[in-house]
């Protein structure tokens, strides 16, 4: 029904449109596309993502195209819930910030360093708060008023994770969350901005897929909104590619 207009359905019923909108109308809806809001909100509220395999398939991951699907699926209903708003909020919070950090544990800790890069290429002053030496106190440290931290988060979730964030509200760090849905209420409460992501198991925990999608659509937004300033950053990085010659 998401994909369908108001006449198309009316025309799969074999009714005239006239009379659809009276039958919406009768259930308690103004019209079409607030039973289409509706159920898009019912789809979202929950992710129910989750690929079981049976029995047979146990010895392998699964058909291709059952995970193709899944991904897909969490790929449309991540980008259906963004909106240009959000995207342009966190990329105008990282334009003013004095640093950006960027903090992701277990899983998440490879997407974090990928988020640092592509973000190092178009600005400076981006680093991780988590560097693999456990050195939390140091890196908390050196942060303050006008940073912002850009925290990729998924279950299950690091108990250091509570006591971190918590340091970072005393010092008013401005943090943008990317999580999965389950999170996402959490997220609100201590975020200047959150990016949900709709997550999908296959049996070995969840997918990065949308959540790294995300991550460069941030990159992107960051440097439309930043313009010629991320352009010049870039250039630098590539003349000094070719100065010390170590990228073919």
């Amino acid at each position: 029904m998401l994909a369908l207009s108001a006449t198309e359905l009316a025309e799969m019923a074999g009714v005239s449109k006239a009379t659809a909108a009276r039958f919406f109308r009768s259930l308690g809806y103004s019209d079409f596309n607030e039973v289409r809001t509706q159920a898009r909100e019912e789809r979202n509220r929950t992710q129910p993502y989750h690929f079981a395999r049976s029995a047979a398939d146990r010895g392998t991951l699964g058909p291709i195209a059952a995970h193709l699907e899944l991904e897909l699926t969490s790929l449309t209903r991540t980008f259906e819930e963004l909106n240009s708003t959000r995207m342009t909020a966190a990329a105008k919070l990282i334009a003013e910030a004095r640093q950006v950090w960027v903090l992701g544990v277990g899983l998440e800790e490879g997407l974090a360093r990928y988020a640092r890069l592509l973000l190092a290429r178009l600005r400076h002053g981006v680093m991780l708060l988590n560097d693999g030496s456990g050195s939390w106190a140091e890196a908390l440290a050196m942060t303050g008023p006008r940073d912002v931290l850009i925290l990729l988060t998924l279950d299950p979730r690091p108990k250091i994770l509570k006591p971190i964030l918590a340091y970072l509200h005393t010092t008013r760090v401005n943090i943008i969350t990317a999580t999965d849905q389950t999170y996402v209420g959490r997220a609100e409460r201590f975020s200047q901005v959150v990016l949900p992501c709709h997550v999908t198991s296959l049996g070995l925990g969840p997918s990065h897929t949308s959540m790294a999608s995300v991550t460069r659509l941030l990159a992107v937004a960051y440097a439309e909104y930043v313009g010629d300033a991320a352009l010049k950053r870039m250039d630098i990085v590539a003349d000094i590619h070719e100065e010390l010659d170590d990228v073919d």
